[in-house]
């Protein structure tokens, strides 16, 4: 990746994190662990990636993000308003009586592709709409972002198993793999590893990558891009809390909020990273 296109997608993830905290502080709710985890495979997604315009959201034509782990919406709409689908200040309003933006995604939202929230069934709706675009003669990709416990769901590999067998190869599936879930680390609630391996069985592509390392993240999606017959599984090796001290690898930052000490930690703390990159 070219050191100018790495450089602007570091000071916009850094936005991304900032809306996310900006969102669950004036929520006094919200998930910002998790939200944190995902933002720069968010960030390249939208600004590197994807076929999407903000002035035209229902491009029959355009790719599709399912967040199927949808308690973090605060990335996603903080996403969203970097890419300009919505001003960056209406995340203030999150989880706000009639507000646009939901605790969870909600399909009115202006680039928001699907209503998810409920764990194990955005994957499914992702395959849908993959299958959707093969019978269709569409060139879309669907993407489709997992938590590594949501995937403790049996639904989840139901999808799997249907994608496979559908050779649903414009279907890539993103496994936010921080190792943490409400209760606790995945591997004592409820052990979903080895996740390479299950996906593999399942008959699907499978790679790693480094969650907050754009020229992983690139190689990453270059390779999957180029698969063919059967759908791609990226397991992404991420931190819960990412680019906030107080936050990283604790379970706890998962339903709950920050309060305003916090929230101005959390805030200077971006802002200096944003203020390195810039100065790098």
């Amino acid at each position: 990746m070219e050191a100018s296109m790495k450089k602007e997608l570091m000071k916009t993830a850094c936005k991304v994190r900032m809306g996310v905290i900006e969102g669950t502080y004036n929520a006094k709710s919200g998930h910002p662990g998790g939200s944190l985890s995902i933002s720069d495979t968010l960030t390249y997604l939208y600004f590197a990636k994807m076929n999407v315009d903000p002035k035209n959201p229902e491009d029959a034509d355009r790719d599709r993000l399912v967040l199927s782990k949808g308690h973090t919406a605060p990335a996603l709409y903080s996403v969203l308003a970097q890419k300009g689908y919505f001003p960056v200040e209406e995340l203030k309003s999150l989880r706000h009586i009639g507000a646009m933006l939901q605790g969870h995604p909600c399909i009115h939202i202006p680039g928001v592709d699907m209503s998810s929230g409920s764990l194990g069934q955005g994957i499914s709706a992702a395959a849908g709409m993959a299958l959707a675009g093969k019978l269709n003669g569409k060139s879309y990709k669907v993407y489709a972002i997992l938590g590594d416990g949501e995937i403790e769901e049996g639904q989840v590999w139901e999808a799997a198993m249907f994608s496979a067998h559908y050779k649903l190869d414009n279907l890539v599936a993103i496994v936010d793999n921080n190792g943490l879930q409400i209760d606790g680390p995945i591997t004592e609630v409820c052990s979903p590893e080895p996740i390479t391996d299950k996906f593999a069985a399942f008959g699907w592509h499978v790679i790693t990558m480094d969650a907050h390392d754009f020229d992983s993240i690139e190689k990453a999606f270059s390779e999957a891009e180029a698969v063919q017959g059967k759908p791609v599984a990226i397991i992404q090796k991420s931190t819960k809390g990412k680019g906030v001290s107080f936050m990283e690898n604790q379970v706890g930052w998962h339903g709950t909020a920050p309060n305003k000490e916090q929230y101005e930690q959390a805030m200077a703390e971006l802002s200096a990273q944003l203020n390195e990159i810039e100065e790098a």
